[in-house]
């Protein structure tokens, strides 16, 4: 094998291996900023933060470790969307579509949640304190044993949620 032909063999495995799998689309996050819906999109770490953008179709998207905080996204729908690690604190998401979306180490500290819905979402180790879930649909007992919350997160009916 030639010199020439094993650094190309060389540099292709370093750049296949450097490169991230499913690495955030900047121009879809671009695209989410200005108020464009965008089911299915890789939002992975885009910063959303004080966005004003109600009624996104965001279902599906890959929103891992995107910074929504302090944004306002009344009736969006996050229905299967991969939010895990998602920091949402103080964001408006009121009768926003969480169902069968992953919150899985989600931080909504703050977070106004009022007649959202929740049927089938993943709340493992989601920090909900302070936040207000009133009216909050398919929210289950069972859902808030796994995620945490504090004496201000407000509830509807009899549900609880565990202290962090």
């Amino acid at each position: 094998m030639s010199r020439l032909t094993a650094l190309s063999i060389a540099v292709a495995v370093f750049a296949t291996a450097a490169t991230p799998a499913l690495a955030q689309n900047a121009s879809q996050i671009a695209s989410v900023k200005r108020g464009a819906s965008c089911a299915g999109c890789n939002l992975f770490q885009g910063d959303f933060s004080g966005l004003e953008a109600r009624g996104l179709n965001l279902s599906g998207a890959r929103l891992r470790q995107a910074d929504l905080s302090l944004s306002v996204m009344n009736r969006t729908r996050f229905s299967n969307a991969d939010m895990r690690d998602v920091e949402a604190y103080g964001g408006v998401f009121s009768s926003s579509n969480f169902s069968g979306a992953d919150l899985t180490n989600a931080s909504f500290v703050g977070a106004y949640l009022q007649g959202a819905n929740f049927a089938g979402a993943k709340l493992i180790g989601t920090n909900l304190s302070g936040a207000d879930l009133s009216r909050a649909a398919g929210l289950t007992q069972g859902q808030l044993n796994r995620a945490c919350g504090d004496g201000s997160t407000i509830l509807s009916g009899n549900l609880r949620i565990p202290a962090c």
